[in-house]
C-alpha cells in the first residue's frame, strides 16, 4: 500500500483502536508493506501495524492534502502549548 492516506473499512479484532470510515495517514514502512501490513497512528495515539485488508487506499486532491497538513500542524502546536502549560 503505497498511498499516503487510507480509510478504515474493517476493524475486526481492533474496534477500540480503529474507527470505521475514518481517514488515517500511512506511515512509511517498507518491511510492513512487504508483509501486506500498513502502519498508522491508531486511536491510542501510537503507531501500530494492521492488515492492509482493513483499509482502502484513497487519493486526495491537493487542496484536501494541504488542509489536512494545516490541521495536523495546528494540532501539533496546540499539543505543545498544552504540554508547556501543564
Amino acid at each position: 500500500m503505497k498511498n499516503e492516506f487510507v480509510i478504515c473499512v474493517k476493524n475486526g479484532d481492533y474496534p477500540a483502536s480503529l474507527e470505521l470510515r475514518k481517514l488515517y495517514r500511512v506511515l512509511p514502512d517498507e518491511s510492513a508493506h512487504a508483509k501486506h501490513l500498513v502502519r498508522i497512528v491508531d486511536e491510542s495515539g501510537e503507531d501500530y501495524l494492521y492488515p492492509e485488508s482493513y483499509f482502502v487506499s484513497v487519493k486526495l486532491e491537493e487542496a484536501a492534502r494541504r488542509a489536512i497538513g494545516r490541521a495536523e500542524a495546528s494540532d501539533t502546536v496546540a499539543g505543545s502549548r498544552s504540554a508547556r502549560m501543564g
